[in-house]
């Protein structure tokens, strides 16, 4: 809205101009009508005045209104505000026709103020309240554009989430070293070698899945994850294990799409990959009132990850801004018996399937 400032301010002053003008060329119709001659300079002077001085009134009505819109959940007591800013206003046009009467002559002698208020609430109290309307149209025309903007940012970045796992699963090393280990397996565990080929499969598809849902219930992300940790598990055998502490009852919430596999292939790639021993990573989702937990952690060193430098971490940490707003936590450090902990906090919703959401 402050980008547009000047431009509002032009359209208030040529929408007032425009009124004044109207109001000049009624007032002298109607003294042509009833056989008087029309005082154009003193017509001019009174009728121009009394529209510019909607002018800053305007502005000020819509900058009020910006700051206390009627919404849901405060509907009395944003019309209590627009009121008093209505009682303002008239008290303001009494004033401002007593101080420039003198010099503009609306009244040859100039009323009590008692009846100069009651002109006042005649002839502003609509306009006001009118004003008041225009100023909560363009309020939500404003957060409609918003969300539209927000919208698109937010498909965008789920584009990216997808293209990013789908790299991270492409990419040449990633292709070599599943393969090679299925290679390696087709004839002493055959099995093992068809486990693999249809995880790598099923986490390919999930990857290219076209569906434009922001996000989706947890026990599918956890699908899809579980897929890409077989892959990692045969690839890196025993120096890989994986603890799950996921409460069962979570499995119907909902959470944004490609949210948990960025930061376990974060861990794996910070804390496991890199190093000969075994290492850990651990996943763990828990409710605590309306919150829904989430917590994804190793036992490596810390590294890139607890200044949540990656890529995928910070499409991450632009996803859920622009999904929940200031209503989530992202915390990244470092846990206290080694390793890294990413901790997310979102609001608790149950996931619910497209028909049952129309």
């Amino acid at each position: 809205m402050r980008n547009r400032l000047p431009l509002l301010v032009l359209l208030v002053l040529g929408w007032w101009t425009l009124n004044g003008f109207v109001w000049v060329g009624q007032v002298v119709t109607m003294h042509q009508a009833a056989g008087q001659p029309a005082d154009w300079p003193n017509t001019l002077r009174q009728h121009l005045a009394s529209a510019w001085l909607w002018v800053p009134i305007t502005l000020a009505l819509f900058a009020w209104v910006g700051r206390h819109p009627i919404e849901r959940g405060r509907v009395m007591a944003a019309l209590s505000m627009q009121g008093l800013a209505v009682v303002v206003v008239i008290g303001l046009r009494a004033a401002a026709v007593a101080a420039l009467n003198g010099w503009i002559g609306w009244y040859e002698r100039l009323p009590p103020l008692s009846e100069l208020l009651a002109a006042s609430v005649l002839n502003n109290l609509l306009t006001s309240w009118l004003i008041v309307g225009v100023a909560h149209a363009l309020v939500y025309a404003e957060r409609a554009r918003r969300r539209e903007r927000q919208a698109m940012e937010l498909e965008a970045r789920l584009a990216r989430a997808r293209l990013d796992a789908l790299s991270a699963q492409l990419n040449p090393h990633f292709l070599f070293n599943a393969l090679n280990s299925i290679a390696e397996m087709v004839h002493r565990d055959p099995d093992g070698a068809d486990r693999m080929l249809v995880d790598l499969g099923a986490l390919l598809r999930h990857s290219l899945d076209r569906s434009h849902r922001q996000e989706i219930a947890l026990r599918d992300e956890l699908v899809a994850l579980d897929h890409y940790i077989g892959i990692e598990k045969i690839r890196l055998g025993e120096r890989l294990r994986v603890h799950w502490a996921i409460d069962s009852a979570l499995l119907d919430a909902q959470v944004p799409q490609l949210l948990l596999q960025p930061l376990v292939e974060n861990a794996i790639h910070h804390a496991v990959a890199m190093r000969t021993t075994p290492g850990e990573v651990s996943v763990r989702a828990e409710r605590r009132e309306d919150r829904l937990i989430l917590e994804v952690s190793d036992d490596g060193g810390a590294g890139e990850a607890v200044h949540g430098a990656g890529i995928g971490l910070r499409n991450t940490r632009a996803r859920l801004q622009g999904l929940y707003g200031d209503d989530h936590r992202f915390d990244i450090g470092a846990r206290a018996d080694g390793g890294t902990s990413v901790r997310l906090q979102l609001p608790y919703r149950r996931w619910q399937p497209l028909e049952a959401a129309a």
